[in-house]
This record gives structure tokens, C-alpha cells and sequence, in this order.
């Protein structure tokens, strides 16, 4: 039971350390960015440029923010259900849904409050589409998720 409660727990930590920091750079973004053209942040690699995205990712269904917001929503209530199972999380399961629940309300506040996803990280070697951290936890998430498959692929446990 203590294994089931400590990967309830990281998962609902993660998931709130993404939505803060979520919230609060986008919250800066908006406050920093605006009225400016796109601004160096790692030289080469990533700059910053505000942006304001009513679709989904690659910008599909623009213009679709309260279906979207729905969208989010309901994958909200069903990593909650996820986590409430009663199956212990393993530790890469618990980091995978946690950034995935943080990142998934992010973006969902996002389109509930303001009508539109506030984007602002752009990657420079190569054409992205702009991003911000609640897109990078998601991805992260499917990283984090992806590792533990193969793990229990590699052990044997299925």
C-alpha cells in the first residue's frame, strides 16, 4: 500500500510543479514578451517569441479552443482515474502521468481562461512549431512512459 501511495504522490507533485511552472511562464511571457520580436535565449538553440495558438498542436483544429478545452479536461479526469486505481505506480509510470495530467491542465487553463494556448519557446536549428512548458511535459511524458514499457518489456513483466 505504501509503494501505491508514494507513486499517487509523485505523481500529483509532478503534476503540480508543471503546472506552476506552466502557468507562471506563461504569466511572464505575456507580462515580457509582448509588443517584442523574437528574443535570443540559448544562442543557436532556442529563442523566445509570444504566441497565441487556438489549435492543438502543429496548430490543428484552430479556432476549436472549447473543444479542445473539453478534450483536456477529460484526459484530466481520466489520469486522475488512472492514479486512483489502486495499482501502484511504478517510478517512470508516476513521472510519465504526472507530467502528462500537469501539462494536459496547463494547456486546458489555458483555453478555458484566455480562449488560446500562450506558446513562446521556438527552437532555432530547425523549423518548430513555438511550444511552452506544459507542450514539453507532454512530451516528456511520452518519453517517461515509453521507458517504462521497454523496462518492463526487458524484465519480463507483462
Amino acid at each position: 500500500m505504501a509503494g501505491t501511495r508514494a507513486g499517487r504522490t509523485a505523481a500529483y507533485l509532478t503534476a503540480a510543479l508543471v503546472l506552476l511552472l506552466d502557468q507562471l511562464s506563461k504569466a511572464w511571457a505575456v507580462q515580457q514578451l509582448s509588443g517584442h520580436g523574437p528574443m535570443p535565449f540559448v544562442p543557436g538553440l532556442l529563442r523566445l517569441q509570444l504566441t497565441f495558438n487556438t489549435g492543438a498542436a502543429f496548430s490543428l483544429l484552430s479556432g476549436n479552443s472549447r473543444l479542445l478545452g473539453a478534450v483536456s479536461l477529460l484526459v484530466a479526469v481520466a489520469l486522475v482515474i488512472w492514479i486512483q486505481s489502486g495499482s501502484p505506480l511504478r517510478r517512470w509510470q508516476a513521472l510519465g502521468v504526472g507530467l502528462l495530467l500537469g501539462g494536459a491542465i496547463g494547456n486546458g487553463l489555458d483555453r478555458w481562461r484566455l480562449g488560446t494556448v500562450v506558446d513562446f519557446l521556438e527552437f532555432v536549428p530547425f523549423q518548430f512549431p513555438i511550444f511552452n512548458l506544459a507542450d514539453a511535459a507532454i512530451n516528456l511524458a511520452v518519453a517517461a512512459l515509453a521507458i517504462d514499457v521497454l523496462a518492463r518489456a526487458g524484465h519480463g513483466d507483462r
